[in-house]
């Protein structure tokens, strides 16, 4: 699931909403298994000419350049794309998505098995997985992780609806895991909650405010394993050498933050950083034909939207924020949905790196994927929406500014990210289209929007998640069940939406196991957020990254068909990632010869303030939710 990154009130966690997956290769990785395409990498320089992947006494480093912050390395609380990217590859879930097409896979556990009436799933735990500090990770560690989040509220901050509907979860032996439920649920091979070892979890206190940054290295079962960590500088990571699947072939994994986009695209002319995501039109088109860099352009998994508030408030009734109450009219959302003209977003903005939006799923996921009806569709036409504003009661006075109600001027304020490109160039045609309706626009970028939209203090706000090949956990997050459960904690909401009819689909879906019956229900799901008119999706944007290929020799890609590198529902990328100058991979016997290859040993994110590129602009963090 990917997901921007959620505003959080101040001195509460911050929370995660995107999640990417990576993975390093392995001598052990099954063609089977993993699957995805590889992306040839290109003749090499002469080695004194190759700009060389980071060193630190000789090890092969992998070096990702991040524009977004980890809001905390709990398992518990980690919503932000970046954490929960980080998370994917130091923990494992039950279960993975295969990286060729998305279909199930085994992860921490091999099999699973549902009884007649799918209301007790029992599954088999696999007995070569250890943990890093040389413990055996067994089904009881999975039976502690589920239990925690059923019975402490905080532990469930981050994935609690996916255990809401667990009744009694317990392991009767080391490798056997039995989860019994109050009814059917169909995400049941897709739980998306990373595991964590019972033996270091259970010596936590107060699980809304521990982090698991302060003592390393942090214990994992997953392909890499975390040895430092600073907020906002870097996190680093190294090869588990015991991974059941095999280890990575880089000795060193780094993520490094550069809050400008631009500075992070001079690192990789440089060869200061190995491998960039999210490039503006701009940035693309100057790398394309850049000596030993490739860009990778695919249909990404995300959504970018416009967010209204609803009237923000916590499940115990209580208001939250300031949001203005003009939006609370269907008409005024409708009005301002139909200025905003969607082609000229895709075509100047994206500049054709981006499809147009229409439902809440994307077409990467063709199942699920939903467009509004001819009669129901909210078009471009300021025409009709300036009508609709008159006789909803809006008038214009003899200056031509547009007034509310209680007779004040009609004026909204919209989040965006300093960070994002994109969010600051649509704020500009939202200000020219909206101001010929006579209604005034403020637009706040902030390095981060946590703050105000944990606290429902914004009117509109740009939105967007990666969309998980299960859908059930975007859909999650605009139920009433996800709301904050007072003003002075946060919930998992996305938007504070909270429809009756809305959920009561929700509840349909999730207990559907017939496929076709299921996506009829979370289409009908999109149909009705669309028609509540509190999310417009204006696009579903291209994953447009790039990479050194005198660093990288492959990479795998998801899906094998035109897939992107960053951001994947698995750790098949990092993992599978093959050093520039790899002779073992060359000789056959690499782990894994799908995808390009970089070389990884002990990962690092590192967040860097570097200068500024000015030649080119590229998207910051659209994607701070999963």
């Amino acid at each position: 699931m990917v997901r921007r990154i959620l505003p959080r009130p101040t001195g509460q966690p911050v929370r995660r909403r995107s999640r990417f997956r990576l993975i390093l290769a392995s001598a052990a990785a099954s063609a089977a298994l993993v699957a995805g395409s590889v992306i040839p990498a290109g003749p090499l320089l002469p080695a004194p000419q190759q700009a060389q992947a980071a060193d630190d006494g000789g090890k092969k480093v992998l070096n990702v350049a991040v524009n977004q912050s980890i809001d905390s390395l709990s398992p518990f609380l980690a919503q932000t794309l970046t954490a929960t990217s980080v998370l994917r590859l130091t923990n494992e879930y039950l279960t993975n998505y295969d990286a060729k097409d998305g279909h199930t896979v085994p992860g921490f556990a091999t099999a699973w098995k549902p009884s007649a009436d799918k209301l007790t799933w029992t599954f088999t735990i696999r007995g070569d997985s250890k943990w890093s500090d040389g413990v055996q990770a067994t089904a009881e560690d999975a039976a502690w992780t589920f239990n925690k989040m059923m019975t402490d509220p905080n532990a469930a901050t981050a994935n609690g609806s996916f255990t809401a509907n667990f009744k009694k979860v317990t392991a009767p032996d080391p490798a056997t895991l039995v989860i019994e439920l109050k009814k059917p649920q169909a995400t049941m091979t897709a739980l998306d909650v990373p595991i964590v070892p019972k033996h270091i979890w259970e010596k936590v206190g107060d699980f809304s405010t521990f982090n698991n940054d302060k003592t390393f290295p942090v214990v994992g079962n997953g392909p890499f394993i975390i040895t430092d960590f600073k907020v906002d500088q870097y996190i680093k990571l190294k090869p588990n050498k015991s991974f059941w699947r095999g280890a990575p072939k880089f000795d060193e994994l780094d993520f490094t933050y550069y809050k400008d986009q631009d500075a992070a695209v001079a690192a990789l002319q440089k060869g200061e950083v190995s491998f960039v995501p999210n490039l503006t039109p701009a940035q693309a088109a100057a790398l394309k034909n850049a000596g030993n860099i490739k860009v990778n352009d695919a249909p990404g998994r995300r959504f970018y939207a416009l967010a209204t508030n609803p009237g923000a408030r916590a499940k115990n009734g209580e208001k939250m924020g300031d949001g203005n109450p003009a939006l609370l009219d269907p008409a005024v959302r409708k009005a301002l949905f139909e200025s905003v003209d969607v082609d000229t977003i895709i075509d100047k903005v994206f500049q054709g790196h981006a499809e147009k939006g229409e439902g809440y799923i994307p077409p990467r996921f063709p199942s699920y994927f939903w467009k509004p009806a001819a009669g129901q569709r909210i078009a471009y036409d300021p025409a009709k929406a300036a009508q609709t504003l008159d006789q909803a009661g809006y008038k214009k006075n003899s200056g031509g500014t547009r007034l509310g109600k209680d007779g004040k001027p009609l004026n909204f304020r919209i989040l965006c990210h300093a960070n994002d490109p994109n969010d600051k160039a649509v704020s500009k045609y939202l200000q020219e289209w909206w101001s010929k309706l006579g209604i005034g626009l403020k637009v706040d970028c902030l390095d981060s929007v946590s703050d105000p939209w944990l606290a429902g203090e914004y009117d509109l706000a740009f939105d967007g998640w990666s969309v998980n090949p299960d859908p059930d956990y975007v859909l999650s997050i605009h139920t009433c069940a996800a709301l904050p459960a007072t003003p002075k904690v946060s919930g998992a909401t996305d938007n504070f939406i909270c429809d009756k009819q809305f959920d009561e689909l929700y509840a349909k879906q999730t207990a559907e196991y017939d496929p076709a019956k299921r996506a009829d229900l979370v289409k009908q799901m999109e149909s009705r957020l669309y028609d509540t008119g509190y999310m417009n999706v204006m696009a579903y944007p291209n994953a447009v990254e790039a990479y050194r290929t005198d660093q990288i020799k492959s990479i795998t890609t998801m899906p094998e068909a035109a897939g992107n590198i960053w951001g994947q529902d698995g750790y098949w990328s990092w993992w599978s990632a093959v050093p520039a100058d790899d002779t073992a991979a060359d000789s056959g016997s690499s782990s894994s010869s799908t995808g390009v290859v970089i070389g990884i040993g002990v990962v690092v994110v590192v967040l860097a303030a570097a200068g500024v590129f000015v030649a080119m602009r590229r998207r910051s963090t659209a994607e701070d939710r999963e």
